[in-house]
């Protein structure tokens, strides 16, 4: 009987510790919740009509980071759509690509450290997108600013003096250049730079966790996908956000027509847009 007893308590406090675990991330989440947005809601009729629109105005558009994780995702919607007619990537390395859907494309590979030398892969654009980017963990302290940061910059400089209107940057929830974080601080920064370019439209979308099964995931990292992707399952969109979801909302804000130069979209706006353009 003791020891029955013993286990029905100890029981008894394991499930109320889980209980209380969970009521409290419940409780943070729903603090850090982004704010509920209504200018990217029941807008699915509205964004078909723009691209129309769009398309008939025959812009063309960079990318940057086409061989990333979300540079991949949003080169298809953009093919998918096609609501341009010109499509450069523009990178390190030649990708390769099988199928008709890719023969019009254009690739200029440069170097990065030397962009001045390449200045012409940069002239003509009227949109450029930036998926660039590495991790710290790659690339140490210096490297991830320097590609973050540095080669962010100088093609959006290189860009806007090649007649490019309009840019839009994969950021990060929290990016903030104040920050005691060196990735959200270097985020925060190359956000504050490109703005002073005084591009005619700049957007910045600022995602959580990007939902996404990567090929060199480490066992953390693919852990806290799957956590994130459970709580974003029960409702906590603020956290983290399908990697689709965020290819999609960059092309359809693309054809948006915003009421200040620069906005930031966060990781609310960003899953609601996603979602409205699959419709």
């Amino acid at each position: 009987m003791p020891v029955i007893k013993l286990l029905c308590t100890t029981l008894g406090k394991t499930l109320g510790f889980f209980t209380v675990l969970v009521v409290f991330i419940a409780a943070t989440l729903n603090y850090f919740e982004d704010s509920e947005t209504v200018k990217y809601t029941s807008m699915a009729e509205d964004i078909k009509t723009l691209e129309e629109n769009f398309r008939q105005q025959n812009k063309s558009c960079f990318i940057l980071g086409a061989s990333g994780e979300t540079g991949k995702v949003l080169l298809q919607e953009l093919l998918e759509r096609n609501i341009f007619s010109k499509i450069t990537l523009i990178g390190r390395r030649q990708l390769t690509f099988e199928g008709k859907t890719y023969e019009n494309l254009v690739q200029e590979v440069v170097d990065f450290e030397k962009l001045d030398d390449y200045a012409a892969a940069f002239q003509g654009h009227d949109v450029g997108y930036c998926c660039l980017g590495t991790t710290r963990a790659k690339a140490g302290a210096e490297g991830f600013i320097r590609v973050d940061h540095d080669y962010v910059l100088k093609s959006a400089e290189l860009a806007k003096a090649g007649g490019c209107t309009q840019f839009h940057l994969e950021s990060s929830r929290g990016a903030n250049k104040k920050s005691g974080f060196l990735y959200l601080k270097v985020k925060g920064q190359i956000e504050a730079d490109i703005e002073a370019l005084g591009f005619d439209r700049f957007a910045i979308y600022r995602p959580g966790v990007l939902l996404v099964d990567r090929q060199e995931s480490r066992p953390a990292e693919w852990m806290a996908r799957k956590f994130f992707s459970a709580v974003s399952a029960v409702g906590f969109r603020s956290m983290s956000v399908p990697i689709q979801e965020v290819a999609k909302a960059m092309v359809s804000n693309t054809v948006l027509q915003p009421e200040q130069k620069t906005e930031i979209l966060e990781n609310k706006d960003i899953a609601t847009l996603g979602k409205s353009a699959g419709k």
